[in-house]
């Protein structure tokens, strides 16, 4: 069984950043491509970013690109997404994935998820 486990977020002001981290175990970690989603009250949930099972291709969402960042240690069985420069319309429930069939852009492509941390930034 796959246990997906997010954890980093918080509440920021506006310009500020967090790192969140997303740790998995129950499988080799480091042979699966991970995802990032969010999702604000009220809406669809929405990639962030991708990084490839050896870090060598990262994906980000045109509203983030150039504010974050992802990377993952393998060694650690952990993904991190660092997030510089928050802007309000970044609060979300972030949530990371691994492993996907199909798009990697939609949420529907991805098997293991975990429960999600919340981040808020004040304005």
């Amino acid at each position: 069984q796959v246990q997906v486990v997010e954890s980093g977020g918080g509440l920021v002001q506006a310009g500020g950043s967090l790192r969140l981290s997303c740790a998995a175990s129950g499988r080799t970690f480091s042979r699966y491509d991970t995802g990032w989603f969010r999702q604000a009250p009220g809406k669809e949930r929405e990639f962030v970013a991708y990084i490839s099972w050896s870090g060598g291709s990262t994906f980000y969402a045109d509203s983030v690109k150039g504010r974050f960042a992802i990377s993952r240690d393998n060694a650690k069985n952990t993904v991190y997404l660092q997030m510089n420069s928050l802007k309000p319309e970044d609060t979300a429930v972030y949530s990371c994935a691994t492993e996907a069939k199909g798009s990697v852009y939609s949420f529907k492509s991805w098997y293991y998820w975990g429960q999600g941390t919340q981040v808020t930034v004040s304005s």
